[in-house]
């Protein structure tokens, strides 16, 4: 048997190298794939997530990323309905977001920059402007820091992070645990969850037929399960889901964009197309204007 100070010793050392702080490239390494993977999801260019992920979460050593998972200093708002974690920022006692894994936090960063009319400019710049990014989003009030987009580009270009934003081929991403995918298909496909369906990314020269046929699962099936038809085209990079979508989405609402449709909307929330035209209303082949609110969790009322 050990010596009772030979065990304390022992167990400060592992203390001490849990504790080791992340530096820079550390977090770049753990974590461009992540931010690729929702450049190809949401069109949110990988250096700006990765630069607002160091910056707002001290290159992860920060309370709210250890403790909460949140490395993007996202507050609760009134429509967030998970769990929460309260600390002390610009005011006493402030609630954010806490999310099961870091991944989650990344897409919900994604999620909100996408879902808010305030950031949709963003979206109509090219891929690899990133000052222009970086300047819109202190310009929407992501952030009251007046040196905001100082201090992202200062990141992106010391750490050339914006080499990541060039879109060629379906980037190789971290496979989350999924203890019930088939040994098989980890070879096959990368494949992960959002809104707890699981989904894999269009490769090129990719077809229906292929994603159905390396997950077992019958054409009509995964058609169904992304609300398409087998005269639908298949786009390089796009969202495929191999669960049928759930009836609500994790956000209460969405905001629509420019040239988006029920459809397209339904994709990207996880949410069934019927459900989506349940609740508001609507038929499947409805036009949508830009500004219009759509409900994702519950029925929209009737006016009075």
């Amino acid at each position: 048997m050990k010596p009772f100070w030979i065990v304390i010793f022992c167990l400060s050392l592992c203390s001490l190298h849990a504790q080791k702080a992340f530096t820079p490239e550390d977090y770049i390494a753990k974590y461009k794939d992540d931010a690729i993977k929702e450049m190809y999801l949401h069109k949110v260019p990988a250096c700006i997530t990765l630069a607002q992920g160091m910056l707002e979460s001290g290159n992860g050593n920060s309370d709210l990323a250890k403790k909460a998972n949140n490395h993007f200093g996202i507050k609760c708002h009134k429509e967030w309905s998970g769990e929460t974690y309260t600390m002390d920022d610009d005011a006493k006692d402030e609630c954010f977001r806490k999310y099961e894994s870091v991944l989650d936090s990344y897409s919900d960063h994604s999620m909100f920059l996408y879902s808010r009319s305030r950031y949709a400019f963003l979206f109509e710049l090219p891929i690899t402007d990133y000052k222009g990014w970086c300047n819109g989003l202190k310009t929407a009030g992501y952030a009251t820091d007046p040196k905001y987009p100082e201090r992202l580009i200062e990141l992106i270009e010391r750490y050339k992070l914006n080499e990541l934003n060039t879109i060629e081929k379906t980037p190789k991403l971290n496979f989350p645990s999924n203890e019930d995918v088939k040994p098989r298909q980890l070879a096959i496909r990368e494949v992960y969850r959002f809104n707890r369906i699981k989904f894999v990314i269009a490769r090129e020269n990719d077809s229906y037929y292929k994603i159905a046929h390396d997950f077992d699962i019958e054409l009509d099936d995964l058609l169904e399960y992304n609300d398409l038809s087998k005269n639908d085209k298949l786009q390089y990079g796009q969202k495929i889901y191999i669960e049928k979508k759930r009836r609500k989405a994790l956000e209460p609402y969405h905001v629509v964009q420019k040239n988006e449709t029920l459809k397209s909307i339904s994709q990207l929330h996880g949410i069934r197309l019927s459900m989506l035209c349940k609740k508001n209303r609507l038929k499947p082949d409805a036009m949508l204007k830009v500004g219009d609110v759509l409900y994702l969790r519950q029925k929209k009322n009737l006016p009075e």
